[in-house]
């Protein structure tokens, strides 16, 4: 009956003048093609071309402020980078900046965790409070504490009971009752790195230890074993694979991306007490001196240790896999 009538409405609309249209959609193969290659170009503009750019500019003399073209002097920007006494400080203060930060992150995570992970009243509040500082851009980050550790005003020395603005100590400037006090102000940065960061690796072991199944915890408990050796044998091996994760990411985060944190917070100083690797990087291919090349190529020498770390991290987690 259908394809009567069907026949009948095509004839009705041939008598009137009317061609049939019929629509013809895209295939799943087309509209594949309309949301990838879109996408694949603009990642290659955005992150492929200005990676593999930035790799030739660092084997010339280019300059983003000068009009001459680059000159190629093949690995003269990286010897430089090497034989400056001045780098190796800042390589000295990034890897401090590094080490106490994720092993501080680490700790204090996974105590959180650990009582997160208990049921309590208005847990979900404490919960809630804790990842306020993961929310915020570091920028902010470096201004709020900015005044949080001024002397005259700030809360912090209030709190810490320095009521004299010239007894308490000037973070951020190194000193302590008008006596300089290196490496205060690079503690200062630290202590800002971890609070912020610490429950993203709060968030990565928790869901490590809700994954753990309780009939483990069951067995222990029915075999009479202690706090401890639950711990040592159960939790720790079960978490062991997002603690490498948790590891992993903040290392990469704390060596290259803690420029914005510690120019908020101090601008490098005082007297390049907090000048890590990443805020060097930034004066020289901007603040005055413009050396595209030689910034280029300190860049690629961070890539380098980032990966050979990311590596370790990753053989240690494939390892853990396995087992």
């Amino acid at each position: 009956m259908s394809t009567a009538v069907k026949t009948q409405g095509e004839v009705t609309a041939a008598k009137r003048g009317i061609q049939p249209h019929h629509r013809r959609g895209l295939s799943d193969h087309a509209i594949r093609n309309w949301f990838i290659w879109p996408t694949m170009v603009l990642l290659i503009a955005i992150n492929v071309f200005p990676l593999i750019y930035s790799l030739y500019l660092s084997f010339t003399n280019y300059s983003a402020i000068k009009k001459s073209p680059p000159v190629w002097i093949a690995f003269d920007n990286f010897a430089r980078v090497l034989s400056d006494e001045k780098m190796w400080f800042y390589f000295s203060t990034t890897g401090k900046y590094v080490l106490f930060t994720v092993a501080l992150q680490l700790l204090l995570g996974f105590m959180f965790a650990l009582l997160v992970r208990e049921k309590f009243f208005g847990s979900g509040m404490v919960t809630t409070l804790i990842l306020v500082p993961m929310m915020l851009s570091p920028v902010v980050a470096g201004l709020f504490w900015k005044l949080m550790y001024n002397p005259s005003f700030g809360y912090l020395n209030y709190l810490l009971g320095f009521e004299n603005p010239k007894l308490a100590p000037d973070w951020l400037a190194s000193r302590w009752a008008g006596k300089p006090l290196p490496g205060l102000a690079l503690w200062a940065v630290m202590m800002v790195d971890i609070w912020m960061w610490t429950p993203f690796v709060m968030l990565l072991i928790l869901s490590g230890l809700k994954a753990i199944p309780d009939y483990l915890y069951e067995a222990a408990a029915i075999d009479r074993a202690s706090s401890w050796f639950q711990f040592r044998r159960i939790t720790l091996p079960q978490v062991a694979p997002l603690v490498l994760i948790a590891l992993l990411f903040r290392t990469i985060e704390a060596f290259q991306k803690s420029f914005d944190l510690v120019m908020g917070l101090t601008g490098g100083g005082p007297g390049e007490q907090t000048e890590v690797v990443a805020v060097n990087i930034y004066r020289q291919a901007f603040q005055g001196q413009w050396q595209t090349g030689r910034a280029s190529a300190l860049a690629y020498m961070v890539l380098i240790i980032v990966i050979a770390v990311s590596n370790l991290y990753i053989r240690n987690l494939n390892r853990m896999k396995g087992s």
